[in-house]
């Protein structure tokens, strides 16, 4: 099931406003420059693949995603991409790509084991001799969960001016079972009456990581606790993980 926010054309039009760009997308760039054939799986609006095509890149990008109110925006933007409507439980390729990413914690969405194994043993599919899948989640040690409160308020204006203001709410009492669940609130002026999106995300740690990767044939070569690189310790924010086929 594909979150509302991500279906919602009035929602989906707002997400580039929501997730700026930022050092993540910095670090997936600089992968995406050096890949002849890129897959971005749960590419979402495309911000990535648009910006490097924008900037010149010439190979193969493809982008993945489940939600056609995301992909609306990304075919606006930049029709000479390919954008695909799916996900790797619908869509095969064998080998084509040397670089498979998975940015923006979409990775967190396969809350199921059997989806996080279908993904991943279709992005193993995907890479050619030599590729890389890479993708981030957020470590559960951190407890990202704790700030996501209704007194944090994030305020965004339309391309009509409109502000809308957005805040999270943790239900349930936060982890449970591997999982967060979470209430997603849009409210703008002038509407009738606030969105409210619900959400579950998956947190998975480093050893259960490498327990999937291993499954679907993929072997951990490299792993950061951040964007600049730094070491996966307790207080990182991130564990982002670099893989091959074994």
């Amino acid at each position: 099931m594909v979150d509302h926010v991500f279906t919602d054309l009035t929602l989906a039009a707002l997400y580039d406003r929501l997730n700026p760009w930022g050092p993540g997308d910095d670090f997936y760039l600089g992968l995406v420059r050096e890949a002849r054939a890129v897959l971005d799986i749960g590419c979402g609006t495309g911000q990535l693949l648009r910006r490097a095509r924008a900037e010149g890149h010439r190979g193969r990008l493809m982008g993945l995603d489940p939600a056609p109110a995301m992909l609306v925006q990304a075919r606006r933007a930049r029709p000479d991409v390919e954008w695909v409507l799916g996900d790797m439980r619908t869509r095969v390729w064998s080998g084509e790509f040397d670089l498979v990413v998975m940015t923006g914690h979409a990775f967190q969405e396969l809350v199921g084991d059997e989806e996080i194994r279908h993904c991943l043993r279709g992005a193993r599919a995907a890479l050619g001799d030599g590729g890389r899948f890479v993708f981030e989640t957020r470590n559960p040690a951190a407890r990202a969960w704790e700030r996501w409160t209704p007194d944090r308020v994030y305020e965004i204006s339309t391309a009509d001016g409109t502000t809308v203001r957005v805040w999270h709410e943790v239900q349930g009492g936060g982890l449970r079972a591997g999982r967060v669940r979470f209430t997603e609130t849009y409210d703008g002026d002038g509407w009738a009456a606030p969105q409210v999106c619900r959400s579950v995300l998956r947190f998975l740690d480093r050893e259960s990581l490498e327990g999937f990767l291993g499954e679907a044939g993929l072997r951990v070569v490299e792993q950061y606790g951040d964007w600049g690189r730094g070491p996966v310790t307790p207080a990182s924010p991130e564990i982002i993980t670099v893989a091959r086929p074994a």
